[in-house]
């Protein structure tokens, strides 16, 4: 039987799962996670919150910095979908993923991943600093073990995560040599922990008593642990917003307003609408949340206007 006809067999549903001829490009793209990268913006977090963002210097090297970052996640990606690709193909969801449906087969996959993770340090290293080499480097060791066991690791896993999104913040300000706030890294560090203890804890409430839990781990967290975690590190969050907020550290403001102060107000705000949707158990992917609700994007946007007058001191 001719390969044609092996294709008229098949059902519309089985053909359209079937690698597509010259899609290679196109499936390495997907398994980058291009809607994931809105994650590396944070790499402007401590250069904005230093009000040293709008030079020449400092936007060409966020530019690399944002690059080099997202290079290195979609290493991390590929290598994860390569490992996982048995897993994902049993999985109603996972089984699209281009390494698992074929489309990008799986030695190609470690090879973009492998070089992926290997040039962008080096080029950071060259191009930025070699602090900002350290730090990808270091991002790519603990995720690559987050793939192979920590994620098999109650806790562990969640602090994996959320360290990523640390070091997305921090790297910014190492790349431009600018100082890390005490406050500045205990408001991001628990404000990830929120949202990514919030995912989980939707994730679980959508597969109770379903089998296949996207997650091993859901199987072994509790939901009324994952919330007692999502609500402990919303609370850090805000209380060390709050303290960054009414700490003038000597100085007194002599803007408009006390934008500082009132930031807290959007800031707090912020944090209810989204742990909204944690409660309700469809807190998925922290970007989703926030571009898909309007009113958290508007909270969203007051704050970003308040904190930015409070350090331009307008």
């Amino acid at each position: 039987m001719t390969e044609t006809a092996v294709l008229r067999q098949r059902t519309p549903q089985e053909r359209s799962a079937l690698p597509r001829k010259g899609s290679l490009l196109a499936g390495l793209l997907r398994t980058a996670r291009p809607r994931q990268w809105v994650k590396n913006v944070l790499v402007v977090a401590a250069p904005a919150a230093a009000g040293e963002l709008f030079s020449r210097h400092a936007l060409t090297q966020l530019a690399l910095v944002f690059v080099f970052f997202t290079a290195c996640a979609a290493a991390v990606y590929l290598v994860n979908d390569a490992r996982d690709a048995d897993a994902d193909r049993a999985h109603p969801t996972k089984r699209h993923r281009p390494v698992a449906a074929g489309q990008v087969p799986v030695p190609v996959a470690y090879a973009v991943g492998g070089c992926l993770g290997l040039l962008a340090p080096a080029a950071a290293a060259w191009l930025c600093s070699p602090a900002v080499a350290a730090l990808l480097t270091a991002y790519l060791g603990m995720q690559l073990a987050y793939c192979v066991s920590l994620k098999h690791v109650l806790v562990v896993d969640l602090a994996v995560v959320t360290t990523g999104f640390l070091m997305r913040a921090m790297v910014g300000g190492l790349a431009l040599g600018i100082p890390l706030s005490r406050w500045f890294l205990i408001t991001t560090g628990f404000g990830a922990l929120f949202m990514v203890s919030a995912k989980r804890y939707s994730e679980a409430v959508q597969m109770a008593g379903r089998a296949g839990a996207t997650r091993a781990l859901l199987t072994e967290y509790t939901t009324g642990y994952l919330r007692f975690v999502w609500q402990l590190a919303a609370g850090v969050a805000v209380l060390g917003y709050c303290l960054w907020a009414m700490e003038e550290g000597g100085v007194p403001h002599t803007s408009v307003l006390p934008w500082r102060q009132l930031s807290m107000v959007a800031f707090i705000l912020a944090v209810l609408r989204y742990a909204v949707f944690a409660d309700r158990g469809t807190a998925g992917e922290p970007e989703d949340v926030v571009l898909r609700d309007r009113a958290l994007a508007l909270i969203g946007l007051v704050w970003v206007a308040m904190y930015g007058l409070a350090v331009a001191n307008w």
